[in-house]
């Protein structure tokens, strides 16, 4: 999108950024308090835990929390929302403008997983390493100052952060090991911090199996699930017990307990009370505000977070094609790949959240958004160009558009959870998921439409349901899928084009120098194979 709106002129110095000389002398980011600490911390009552939970949730959102100490100061790095969409442009259906404002799109499949810091695109993997270890830090700072045997008026605030610190596991055990399977389950995955190592196993931490990372994840979730029992929330950037049964859900879809994962993701959805939006909801720019029907969980974000007073370096400024004081606004837009939008159907209110081929999309039409129309059609390179995300306040720019909540979970993916459970469990899933597309989104929809297997189907719905969004790497490993990028007529020459087969180890993650040097450990050794591709 080239030819669309002014820019604040920040941005045109903000590119450049810093090395530091001196690596993190640290123990990993996950690392728990010393033993003086610990006595202080078991004397701190409920509301100083209280204060130690605000820090997980505010962790989430915090300004280059991936790579600050290190040195650097990148415009990608702005916490859960930026690790989602690396984690989308990991996969075959997210793409970015070949544009030199473009933070989250990728020359090369193996300078992405450099463990080191000598690549620009290398230095993804310490940002997401470090983004979610820290998060695991301030849980288990909560963790550490409750007796989990006698948690009393603490309950609460100790089962967020247990299922705070599952939900980091979850994610990076998919990251740095191929997907929970019997094949798997004994090789090695991350390291394991929690609140009560000493201080000598921190800084001595050989990654843990597959098998040991998924133990500790579903014994968190376990404890929260039981534990968050008629807790009621202040806002939904809290963990409630709809949100464990969620988180749990997705943990034994990875673990292929497809049952357990149907069954947790009804009970969720029952629980919340949370319904997916409906046709005429999904049919305007949206997914920015946690105060929406469909929303379980999400980052809470207002105009006086840091992220939000760069104002650049936020999701909107990287996602919305609305907010046009951010890098959307010159052109670094996200486009679905044609080969994904193509199939999906004239009647499915979903086809809108795109531009098409034509540079036409009924969401154009809503009011507020009419007045874009001239603008977006004005440049041929528009088409396939998202419209799915909208601002914080529905404004084009100003802080109060950069303070869009980012939702962490939704009604509409426990649906698909539930549909893909029973599927593989020799339920009815295929009854679930046509209620589900027919009744929010497609009223003509049939399962057998796209003439794909019945998991195969499900997949394509989670495909366009949840773009954007962070889960597609993620599902990609964990269904063993090949990334198909070149059946798509939109990719960019600069970026790699490339298909990927499944199981091919350029698609791990490597264990990032920082960590190396900073944990005796992990040796070079111990690291994931290097994979040129």
């Amino acid at each position: 999108m080239k030819s669309i709106r002014k820019f604040i002129p920040v941005i045109l110095l903000a590119l450049s950024f810093t090395a530091c000389d001196d690596w993190m002398n640290a123990q990993p980011e996950g690392g728990t308090k010393t033993a003086d600490q610990k006595t202080d911390a078991a004397s701190q009552n409920a509301s100083a835990a209280a204060a130690d939970l605000s820090a997980v949730y505010a962790q989430f959102i915090q300004l280059y929390p991936g790579l600050g100490d290190l040195g650097y100061e990148r415009h990608n790095d702005f916490g859960y929302a930026a690790v989602c969409l690396f984690m989308e442009a990991q996969g075959q259906d997210f793409i970015g403008s070949d544009i030199g404002f473009n933070w989250f799109s990728f020359s090369d499949w193996t300078a992405i997983r450099d463990y080191t810091l000598n690549t620009t695109d290398g230095l993804v993997n310490h940002l997401i390493w470090n983004t979610y270890y820290k998060i695991i830090h301030a849980c288990n700072t909560v963790i550490e100052s409750v007796d989990k045997a006698n948690p009393g008026s603490q309950k609460y605030s100790l089962s967020q952060a247990l299922a705070v610190r599952a939900f980091c596991y979850l994610q990076l055990a998919q990251l740095y090991q191929f997907t929970y399977s019997d094949n798997t389950k004994s090789k090695l995955c991350v390291p394991i911090v929690t609140e009560n190592m000493t201080p000598e196993l921190q800084e001595a931490n050989p990654r843990a199996t597959v098998e040991e990372v998924f133990t500790l994840i579903m014994d968190d979730l376990n404890y929260a699930c039981d534990s968050l029992e008629g807790f009621a929330r202040i806002d939904k950037g809290y963990v409630n017990q709809a949100v464990a049964l969620g988180l749990r859900a997705r943990a034994n879809l990875v673990m292929k307990n497809w049952a357990a994962a149907a069954e947790d993701a009804d009970q969720a959805l029952s629980l919340s009370g949370a319904t997916p939006l409906s046709i005429a909801q999904a049919g305007v720019p949206g997914f920015a505000s946690a105060n929406a029907n469909n929303v379980l969980w999400a980052n809470i974000i207002v105009e006086t977070n840091e992220i939000v007073q760069t104002g650049i370096i936020n999701w909107p400024s990287h996602l919305s094609t609305f907010y046009t004081d951010g890098y959307t606004g010159v052109g670094a837009t996200r486009q679905i790949a044609s080969a994904l939008f193509e199939q999906i159907s004239a009647s499915d209110v979903r086809r809108g959240w795109w531009l098409d081929e034509k540079l036409n999309s009924p969401l154009l039409d809503a009011d507020g958004y009419n007045a874009y129309k001239e603008d977006l059609q004005a440049d041929p390179e528009n088409n396939y160009v998202t419209l799915k995300f909208g601002t914080g306040n529905g404004a084009l720019s100003g802080l109060g558009a950069a303070a869009a909540d980012w939702i962490l979970m939704r009604a509409e993916e426990l649906w698909l959870i539930k549909a893909e459970g029973l599927a593989k469990s020799g339920g009815d899933g295929a009854s679930v998921l046509s209620q589900f597309v027919q009744t929010y989104r497609d009223p003509k929809y049939t399962v057998a439409q796209h003439g794909l297997s019945l998991d195969d189907e499900i997949w394509w719905q989670r495909r366009v349901e949840l773009w954007g969004e962070g889960f597609a790497f993620n599902d990609i490993m964990r269904l063993e899928k090949d990334i198909i990028r070149t059946n798509s007529t939109n990719w960019p020459a600069a970026w790699a084009q490339q298909d990927v087969t499944a199981g091919n180890g350029v698609l791990l993650f490597r264990i990032p120098q920082s960590e190396i040097e900073a944990n005796k450990g992990i040796s070079d050794s111990d690291n994931n194979p290097f994979v040129a591709y």
